[in-house]
């Protein structure tokens, strides 16, 4: 979702990256580029698994996983900079694409306590459990209940509240596992909001990467940077993850194994979500016949040959026993 709390004069380059895990959470990674005259901060709307939405964050020891029903965890990809920058290492021949979103000033009053916040690299990030909890959370970075009021999608979502540290550049992506109500979609957070109203058509200029193994299994093979897949309306990466991503360095959001699937979506689109059901198991692919498909032509063409050469072997042999004379004659 491309909303600041404070006016902000410039935002591009958003990228957006999201995989489901078997444990029913998933993964999201957002990147972009920005510049304000004073402290913002990006808000991201999550469809939180309601029996832990108002869960603590802290509540497990193991910071990498979700145990002990945590309903988020922060993820810091301070050490893999290049992450989104390399995903197009797995498209080649892709052109450039300024990518970018709108913004918003929305100010808010404060009356409870403070919402915990954690130092995540170039952020510092919170948990925002519910709307109503939005009062405990510093006024710059909190947005306007009227705001919200346009979007009632977002009555009982949680939220990731992630504050920039400077006014200006290209911060690392920020990055998290929450545990998702919708175990069988994939979400990205891309509705709009500008001058304190959500307008039906926004302009986006967004790259959407996601991961999943049923989507590896129905894919035909790679054609080009701008060919979408017709099974999945997604292009897929000519190669697995780790042929391609420094996997080791994401922190878990990649698997290595599985291909990369992106999407762009630019121009006057409808100001919404972007939701992509998928069934099955997210991490093991199954025999994708496809991939049988392609080696078609060449085993056609390799049985003919096959037939070709027997065939003419048959008639030379044919011929030297016909040249041979006859015994007795």
């Amino acid at each position: 979702m491309c909303c600041f709390s404070q006016p902000v004069s410039h935002v591009g380059n958003t990228r957006i990256f999201g995989r489901l895990a078997a444990s029913g959470t998933q993964f999201l990674a957002y990147e972009m580029e920005y510049e304000s005259e004073s402290p913002t901060a990006m808000i991201l709307p999550l469809p939180i698994d309601l029996a832990v939405r108002d869960g603590d964050t802290h509540d497990s020891a193991a910071n990498d996983s979700l145990a002990g029903g945590r309903p988020l965890r922060f993820i810091s990809l301070e050490g893999y900079p290049d992450f989104f920058s390399h995903f197009e290492r797995g498209f080649p021949f892709i052109p450039g694409v300024s990518i970018g979103c709108s913004t918003n000033e929305l100010i808010t009053s404060s009356s409870a306590a403070m919402i915990e916040v954690q130092e995540i690299g170039d952020y510092i990030a919170s948990y925002v459990p519910s709307l109503q909890d939005f009062d405990r959370l510093d006024p710059q970075f909190s947005i306007a209940s009227s705001v919200w009021d346009q979007l009632p999608l977002y009555h009982d979502f949680g939220f990731a509240v992630f504050q920039l540290k400077k006014l200006s550049g290209k911060p690392h992506p920020m990055a998290m596992e929450f545990a998702t109500r919708w175990p069988a979609e994939v979400f990205f957070p891309t509705v709009h909001i500008h001058d304190g109203e959500v307008h039906s058509v926004e302009r986006f200029d967004h790259a959407l990467y996601l991961q999943h193994a049923a989507w590896d299994s129905i894919v035909d093979g790679y054609v080009n940077s701008d060919v979408r897949d017709q099974a999945t309306g997604f292009v897929r990466s000519n190669r697995p993850a780790k042929q391609f991503m420094a996997t080791a360095d994401s922190a878990g959001l990649l698997q290595p194994d599985l291909l990369v699937h992106r999407s762009i979506l630019s121009g006057d689109l409808a100001n919404e979500d972007q939701r992509f059901s998928i069934s099955g198991d997210p991490i093991t692919p199954t025999m994708n016949w496809n991939n049988l498909k392609q080696l078609l032509p060449w085993g056609i063409g390799a049985g003919a040959l096959a037939w070709f050469l027997g065939r003419r072997s048959r008639l030379r042999r044919q011929a030297t026993l016909n040249s041979k004379p006859l015994e007795g004659a």
